[in-house]
């Protein structure tokens, strides 16, 4: 019987994971997040968050259990040839609110399963084009003061719908929040775990977003179901 570890300490990511996966234990690894030199946005949010699956897969490695399965993710905002990572006070997320007015950015996520029994690890990329709209200045100010935006990379919750950053948005919402849920479930179908056949009604349910893009992205499940 298969048993899952999240490697995260992200309420967003634990709330997300419910509706994949009922029952798991949460594990925060303690790995180094720096970016090396020349490094692609997609190879390192892919590369951090294999490097959290397997930080948590030596903590638990000499455990009696012998069916975990470790899950990880890391997702960063990219705008231009920046890393937005959480702003570090109120000014700061000013300051990215700002930059991101009007224009797009990407949001990358990686995703890592790890499956200890049989010692594989698999990892997906996942990315979004995020088009912010004209907010004002206004807004910006009254939005920062709520405080929402500073543990939050880029400055922003695309969920928060009293600031409603993106209204325009029409690709993987959970991705934006940080768990891509349908391309994780691919994924672990992939690693031979149980499908999950109803994950994009209980995903576009928890977080109100009908998602134009699960039934492409589970085509994979559902044909060998």
């Amino acid at each position: 019987m298969k048993e899952y570890l999240l490697a995260s300490k992200s309420p967003r990511r634990k709330a997300l994971l419910r509706n994949l996966i009922e029952s798991f234990v949460i594990i925060n690894p303690e790995i180094q997040e720096a970016r090396k030199k020349g490094e692609e946005p997609e190879n390192y949010v892919r590369r951090i968050s294999e490097l959290k699956a397997l930080a948590v897969a030596k903590l638990v490695s000499s455990s009696p259990k012998n069916g975990w399965v470790v899950i990880a993710a890391d997702t960063i905002v990219v705008a231009g040839d920046r890393i937005l990572g959480k702003p570090a006070d109120e000014s700061q997320a000013v300051q990215m609110l700002t930059d991101l007015r009007g224009g797009s950015h990407t949001v990358y996520s990686g995703l890592a399963v790890y499956d200890l029994s049989r010692e594989e690890i698999q990892t997906r990329m996942v990315s979004s084009e995020v088009l912010m709209r004209e907010y004002t200045e206004e807004e910006i100010s009254a939005y920062v003061a709520s405080r929402d935006p500073l543990d939050k990379a880029g400055a922003y919750a695309i969920q928060n719908h009293h600031f409603d950053p993106a209204p325009d948005f029409n690709h993987c919402y959970a991705n934006v929040m940080g768990l891509p849920l349908c391309n994780l479930a691919v994924l672990l179908h992939e690693m031979g775990c149980p499908g999950y056949s109803d994950v994009a009604q209980r995903c576009q349910e928890s977080i109100q977003y009908q998602c134009p893009i699960f039934s492409r992205i589970l085509s994979g499940i559902r044909g060998k179901e």
